[in-house]
């Protein structure tokens, strides 16, 4: 496993107190990281975000408040990469909610009358507007994942390289991240050692060594996208297994 800096060890042990029931220590911590969070914010609205006005900052409180609850180092992610993803997707969710309602939404202030008379030219704007959020969250998980890959020793390149080319390959060795991540122990040792089992794995799956020594680094990029907290890339994984 990466070693954690002091600063680290310190947040975690912050946050398992939080879990814990300490409230002083959660309210500390929301308290203190408003300006982490009014960051995450701003990146998703791509404006300054008013800590006291604006409502995306306080669902981004409530999403940094869920992160804190809901964090486990063993998921291999420090909590401010888990909590930044997290509170993200929540921004994200609420202006999508809104932009669903009758109410005019913030995207419409930014319109004068007679661009609001036309309700279809705002609908299109709208689309417009999720379509750039999506791409823009996508494009942050894959920053993400990056950096997940380098802390396997791996890359985007090496594993488009490896990748099998085979549908049928590829599902088998997606069952196969499936099922070392599902296993408490094997998952801590990949966690860890950041490498394959193998001599444990090959027993509890249909696939030779072999195979899995061929297609040992896509497994593991499996196995990191299974535990973290991405929204889009996980559907890459949908209906295997």
């Amino acid at each position: 496993m990466m070693k954690r800096s002091s600063n680290d060890k310190h947040l975690n042990e912050l946050i398992v107190s939080a879990q814990q029931g300490d409230t002083q220590i959660q309210n500390d911590l929301l308290d203190k990281y408003q300006p982490f969070i009014a960051k995450c914010v701003s990146e998703v609205c791509k404006r300054y975000i008013d800590a006291k006005k604006d409502d995306e900052f306080s669902i981004g409180l409530a999403a940094f408040n869920e992160a804190i609850l809901s964090y486990s180092p063993e998921k291999g992610s420090s909590f401010l990469s888990f909590s930044k993803l997290v509170v993200k997707r929540k921004v994200i969710d609420y202006i999508r909610y809104v932009q669903k309602t009758p109410v005019a939404a913030s995207l419409d202030e930014t319109y004068d009358e007679e661009q609001m008379e036309n309700p279809t030219e705002i609908v299109a704007v709208k689309e417009i507007y999720q379509k750039e959020q999506e791409s823009w969250y996508r494009r942050e998980e894959i920053l993400d994942f990056k950096e997940k890959l380098r802390s396997y020793k791996l890359s985007m390149v090496e594993l488009t390289e490896v990748s099998p080319k085979h549908r049928d390959a590829r599902d088998s060795a997606i069952l196969v991240a499936k099922t070392l991540y599902s296993d408490p122990l094997l998952r801590e040792y990949v966690q860890q050692k950041k490498k394959l089992p193998i001599k444990e794995l090959e027993k509890k799956v249909d696939v030779s060594k072999k195979t899995l020594e061929r297609n040992r680094k896509f497994i593991l990029a499996i196995f990191i996208v299974l535990s973290e907290d991405y929204l889009y890339l996980k559907e890459y994984l949908k209906g295997v297994g």
